[in-house]
C-alpha cells in the first residue's frame, strides 16, 4: 500500500461518499474519481496528501466547499471538479494552478480571480463554512473521525489507564485494516468490470490476454509480416535485427507503451471511454500513470502496411514530427495478443474543430473573431511545418486534412491530427478515408485525373477550412463561395458573430481562401506565402 502512487477508479458507476480514509495514502500522487456516482463533500482529509498533483472529481453528484486544505497541497497542479453540485466560495489559494483549475457547470461555486466563476455575494461567504488559513480565528485540526471500536480487556475489568497504549495499537490495526479492505474493495468492483468490458477479438481466451504460446498460434497464420517478431506483453519493433532492414529502431524506445499500459490507461478499452470510432480506427480517451491524459487510437493490423520495414518507417515518421500545431505522438504500442497497434497522442479537451461549424448547440460557445482568426493562422503553419518549414525535415504531405482532423486544446490553439498517419496504413484503408475526404469536397480537383496528392493539395483543402471557418458552415454551398469571390462579407461572415469581425481581414481571408482553391495547382500559393501574407497587419489586403 506504501508503493501505491497512482489510483484510477473513474467511470466505475462507484456510489456513496469518498472515504476519509482516502487521507492516509500518502504516497499518492495522482487520484481519479471522475464519471461515477459519488456524493457528499470532498472530504478535507485529501489535503493530508502531500504528494497529490492530479485529482480527478468532475461529473459525480459532490456538494458542498472546495476544502482550503485540499487547496494549500503544495505539489497540487491539477484540480478538475466539473460537473458537479459544489458551492461556496472557492479557496483563493487555487489561482495558482490557472489552466489546472476546471471549476465548471458548478452554479453554486463562486471566487474572486477565476474567469469561469462568478463573484462571490455576502450569502457565499456566509454560508461557506471555511476559514482561510490567514483569518483572524483558531481553527481545531481536521482530523478523520473513526468508528468507536470495544476494546479488548479481562473478564473482571478493563483499567482505564493501563489500557491507553493497547488501544492506539488497536485502533491504528483497525484503521489499517479498514483501508485495506476498501481499497480491496475497490480493486475487486474495478477488476469485475474491467473483465465484463469487451476487450478481445475472435481469438481471444478467457483471459484478458493470450499467453505467448497461444499468441503464437493463433496469429502464425495471419497474412501480415508483423507477426513475424517475436511475441511479448506488446510488439516491440525494436527487437527487429537492425541489419535486416538497415531501420534503425533506437527512436523507439523513447516511445514504447506495453500493453498493460494501454489497457489500464483506458480502463480496459471500456466504451466509456470511447471517443470515437471509424471503419478502421476507434479512438479512446486515458489517463496515464504520471496523471497526463491521452487520446489512443486504436488501429487493427490487418489495417497497417503488410510490410514491416514499411511499418516501421511510417511510424519514424510520425515520431520525428515536433510542432505547436501538431498533435504531440507520445508513443505507440502493437500487440499480438490484441491484434492491433495503439498511438498515444496528448489529449485535446475541447474537442475538434468541426463542432464548432454549424452550430446550433447552446452548450458550445460560438467562437469569436480572433479565435477564428488564430485558429486559421494556426493551421497554416502546422502545414507549412510539414511541408518543409524546417529544413532539417523533409516534406510531408499530410493528403487528408479537414475540420475533424484539427483538434482544439484548452486555449483554443489548433492542432493537426494524423499527419503522417497515412503512410502506416494499407493501401485500401487510405482509399476507403480518402472517400470520405472528398465528399466533404476537400479534395483538390487534379487528384480525380492524377491519383496523387502534392502539398498543393494540402493547400485546396486549407483553402475550403478557411471558407468553413469564417462562415461556421462544414457543408459549404456554393453561395458561400460566390459571395467571397463577390466580396459580400455579410452574405459570406458567419451571422453568429452579429457583425463582430474586421472587415479587412475578413476580405484578406475570402481572397487567400479562393486563391488556395483555384484549380490549377500551380496557380495557388505556397503555404508559406500564406504564413507570410496573414502575418501581415489587418489593414493591408
Amino acid at each position: 500500500m506504501a508503493s501505491l502512487q497512482v489510483l484510477q477508479l473513474c467511470c466505475n458507476q462507484l456510489t456513496g461518499n469518498i472515504p476519509n480514509e482516502m487521507g492516509f495514502l500518502k504516497r499518492l500522487s495522482v487520484l481519479a474519481l471522475e464519471n461515477n456516482r459519488l456524493n457528499g463533500q470532498i472530504p478535507e482529509s485529501l489535503g493530508n496528501l502531500g504528494g497529490l498533483k492530479r485529482l480527478y472529481l468532475s461529473s459525480n453528484q459532490l456538494s458542498g466547499p472546495i476544502p482550503i486544505r485540499l487547496a494549500n497541497v503544495p505539489q497540487l497542479e491539477f484540480l478538475d471538479v466539473q460537473n458537479n453540485n459544489l458551492s461556496g466560495a472557492v479557496p483563493s489559494a487555487l489561482r495558482r494552478l490557472n489552466g489546472g483549475f476546471h471549476p465548471e457547470n458548478n452554479p453554486g461555486l463562486c471566487g474572486v480571480g477565476f474567469s469561469s466563476l462568478r463573484v462571490c455575494t455576502a450569502w457565499d461567504n456566509l454560508n461557506t463554512n471555511q476559514i482561510e488559513p490567514n483569518a483572524n480565528k483558531t481553527v481545531p485540526p481536521n482530523i478523520p473521525q473513526t468508528a468507536s471500536f470495544p476494546m479488548p480487556c479481562n473478564h473482571t475489568h478493563c483499567s482505564r489507564s493501563s489500557s491507553k497504549l493497547p488501544q492506539i495499537g488497536i485502533v491504528a490495526g483497525v484503521l489499517t485494516a479498514v483501508i485495506a479492505l476498501m481499497i480491496g474493495g475497490f480493486l475487486i468492483v474495478f477488476r469485475y468490470r474491467r473483465r465484463k468490458q469487451k476487450v478481445g477479438n475472435t481469438s481471444d481466451t478467457s483471459d484478458d490476454r493470450l499467453s505467448i504460446d497461444q499468441a503464437k498460434e493463433v496469429y502464425k497464420k495471419s497474412p501480415s509480416s508483423l507477426v513475424d517478431l517475436e511475441y511479448s506483453n506488446g510488439w516491440d519493433p525494436a527487437i527487429t535485427s537492425q541489419d535486416s532492414n538497415g531501420i534503425c529502431h533506437e527512436f523507439l524506445n523513447v516511445f514504447k507503451f506495453n500493453l498493460e499500459e494501454v489497457e489500464s490507461a483506458t480502463q480496459h478499452f471500456s466504451e466509456v471511454n470511447l471517443l470515437g470510432k471509424s471503419k478502421f480506427s476507434s479512438v479512446y480517451r486515458g489517463i496515464l500513470k504520471d496523471g497526463s491524459r491521452v487520446a489512443i487510437k486504436s488501429i487493427s493490423k490487418m489495417n497497417c502496411k503488410s510490410v514491416e520495414a514499411e511499418f516501421i518507417k511510417g511510424l519514424s515518421l510520425l515520431a520525428s514530427l515536433k510542432h505547436d500545431n501538431l498533435v504531440k505522438l507520445r508513443g505507440f504500442c502493437c500487440s499480438k495478443a490484441r491484434g492491433e497497434c495503439f498511438l498515444i497522442y496528448n489529449f485535446a479537451s475541447k474537442g475538434n474543430l468541426s463542432q464548432y461549424l454549424d452550430n446550433e448547440d447552446d452548450s458550445i460557445n460560438v467562437l469569436d473573431w480572433p479565435t477564428r482568426i488564430s485558429i486559421i493562422n494556426g493551421i497554416a503553419k502546422g502545414i507549412e511545418y510539414l511541408h518543409g518549414g524546417e529544413p532539417s525535415k523533409p516534406p510531408t504531405v499530410h493528403q487528408n486534412i479537414s475540420v475533424e482532423k484539427v483538434l482544439v486544446d484548452e486555449h483554443f490553439n489548433p492542432l493537426i491530427l494524423d499527419s503522417g498517419l497515412l503512410k502506416l496504413l494499407a493501401d485500401d484503408v487510405v482509399y476507403s478515408a480518402l472517400k470520405v475526404s472528398a465528399a466533404f469536397g476537400y479534395m483538390a480537383p487534379e487528384y480525380i485525373t492524377t491519383g496523387r496528392f502534392t502539398e498543393k493539395s494540402d493547400v485546396y483543402a486549407f483553402g475550403v477550412i478557411i471558407l468553413q471557418v469564417i462562415s461556421g458552415k462544414q457543408k459549404l454551398a456554393t453561395l458561400t463561395r460566390l459571395a467571397a469571390e463577390a466580396g459580400k462579407l455579410e452574405d459570406f461572415v458567419d451571422l453568429k458573430l452579429k457583425g463582430k469581425f474586421t472587415e479587412s481581414e475578413a476580405a484578406r481571408l475570402a481572397k487567400i481562401a479562393l486563391d488556395c482553391t483555384h484549380e490549377l495547382p500551380d496557380s495557388r500559393p505556397t503555404m508559406a506565402s500564406v504564413v507570410q501574407e496573414l502575418s501581415k497587419p489587418s489593414d493591408v489586403i
